[in-house]
């Protein structure tokens, strides 16, 4: 049987990261598996093409159980089944969050976690197109550019904000977070730039690097509480191999705590009554789970406004606090696009354009459980989007905005009637109802391996799995509350600082095991 240093589970955001900084030591073996195969869908090139993507053979598909407060609707979850992960198939927006998520991490209990503790390795990762500065780097992997040709329209909902009093904001990732702007793009030569084009495939010819994809892993291997190994199936046939040192679990949102809890690792109770003998009782896996959801106002528009294929469709943004949330970070998210982003029941325009608002800040939290003990099965997702009657009247107060906006006379030349929610749709009881309707996740679930030191933790502030050894989690199901924005940016960030404890509890494990006098 084979034996590698790390075993990294998921070619993802964070696992191509951890990949790459773990094998810049020539003497350190890594094995990464990932269950999807290589990026060569041609429309995972194409900015333009993102919306073909979801649904598709590179997309796990996942689906929610019936959502009890959206009148029972069952909720898309997209998440990448390719190199590269759900970087390989997102939106490309690099938002790296509130600075005051990050300071909110440390106060639960992560010392290191602070924004000014992971800044710089936001900065490590990123070729900032706009140049070094105090919040960016020039020197990492991954592409960071301004569109290259945003659609006018987008500049007009711009102009529409600014004129309705908020402040124009050059870079959501600098000095402040709130106002209007251009979101940047991991785009790299007018073609998407994945954590796999950026981290991994510029490295694929390291000898200590072995990535073997269409790898489903199966089972993690322990001896007693120690992480020794995993079995995955490959071209129909169970493998097994061995770690020396660490496996890395990178799956994501849903399949880590999937596959600890198919190796014992979770709530006993839980376990046990699906017969799987338990490693480690920790009850907080797959709880926590965390999501940011969308509504959507569509305007048809009286002249062709066609993106440019180099635009991933969402190119303006605004973040805002709402009237209940004026003093932490901001609560709303807004999203515009010369796209028409459609909801369940409505007949698309020859052109129109779109503006989406989403609540960053929510009070609804969700599990994923076991479906079974095949690893074949998907997970049991529940979200439990909008339980709060407070987060529906925050996404009613951002549809009236958005309406607003689009009703000023910046859109004059563009606008046409409006296509969703409709101009018989107005009084609060009505939107609320459509929100229930046709609202659609962003695609950012979190949480479901917290990293903390409270009872519902899972792994501890250095993504240590609490009660076993050799094993860590290291993706976005660790943190422990979302960020405010989009989700990419702060997993990569996350694989950046974790490659960094690994190879630091390396060196002291070596500097301990070291003889005090030559012989």
């Amino acid at each position: 049987m084979t034996n590698y240093d790390y075993i990294v589970i998921g070619a993802g955001s964070a696992g191509c990261v951890v990949a790459n900084r773990l094998t810049e030591d020539s003497d350190t073996t890594v094995l990464l598996l990932e269950a999807g195969n290589p990026a060569t869908k041609p429309e995972i090139q194409i900015p333009a093409q993102c919306f073909s993507l979801l649904g598709s053979e590179v997309d796990w598909g996942y689906v929610s159980e019936p959502e009890p407060y959206l009148k029972g609707r069952k909720m898309f979850c997209s998440r990448g089944k390719v190199l590269g992960g759900s970087s390989s198939i997102n939106f490309m927006m690099y938002v790296r969050g509130n600075p005051q998520d990050y300071d909110r991490w440390q106060e639960l209990g992560n010392p290191g976690w602070s924004y000014f503790d992971v800044l710089p390795y936001f900065k490590k990762s990123e070729h900032q197109q706009q140049g070094a500065s105090e919040f960016h780097g020039v020197d990492g992997e991954l592409s960071v550019t301004d569109l290259i040709s945003p659609a006018v329209v987008s500049q007009r909902f711009v102009d529409a904000c600014m004129a309705m009093g908020y402040s124009y904001n050059p870079d959501f990732n600098g000095v402040q977070q709130e106002g209007v702007g251009f979101y940047q793009l991991t785009v790299k030569d007018g073609k998407r730039h994945s954590a796999a084009a950026a981290f991994l495939l510029p490295i694929l010819h390291r000898p200590n690097l072995t990535v073997t994809t269409g790898a489903l892993v199966t089972q993690l291997l322990f001896e007693g509480t120690h992480c020794v190994g995993v079995e995955y199936l490959h071209e129909d046939m169970l493998h097994q191999v061995r770690v020396n040192q660490e496996v890395i679990l990178s799956a994501g949102a849903f399949d880590s705590p999937k596959l600890l809890m198919l190796s014992g690792i979770g709530d006993a109770e839980s376990l046990q009554a699906m017969g799987i003998s338990v490693i480690a009782d920790l009850p907080g896996v797959g709880q926590n789970l965390q999501d940011h959801i969308l509504t959507c106002v569509v305007q048809e528009v009286t002249q062709d406004i066609h993106p440019a294929i180099t635009s991933n469709g969402v190119e303006a943004g605004l973040f805002l606090h709402s009237k209940e949330n004026m003093a932490a970070a901001p609560d709303l998210q807004f999203f515009f696009g010369p796209i028409q982003f459609l909801s369940p029941g409505y007949t698309p325009a020859d052109f129109g354009f779109t503006g989406a608002v989403s609540l960053t800040r929510f009070q609804n939290v969700g599990s994923v459980n076991l479906r079974s003990i095949d690893p074949k099965d998907p997970p049991t997702i529940r979200m439990n989007y909008l339980q709060s009657q407070t987060d529906v009247q925050k996404l009613v107060e951002g549809l009236k905005l958005l309406r607003q906006l689009f009703q000023s006379n910046a859109f004059n030349d563009f606008r046409g009637k409006e296509i969703a929610p409709g101009v018989d749709i107005q009084s609060d009881a009505a939107l609320e109802a459509y929100i229930r309707d046709t609202c659609s996740t962003v695609w950012h679930p979190v949480g479901t391996c917290k990293m903390g030191i409270d009872s519902m933790a899972v792994v501890d502030p250095e993504l240590r799995v609490y009660g076993v050894e050799g094993l860590r989690v290291v993706d976005a199901s660790i943190m422990p509350t979302i960020v405010t924005g989009n989700t990419n940016a702060p997993t990569i960030m996350i694989g950046e600082k974790a490659a960094d404890l690994i190879k630091a509890e390396r060196t002291s494990q070596s500097i301990a095991n070291k003889p005090l006098y030559a012989a």
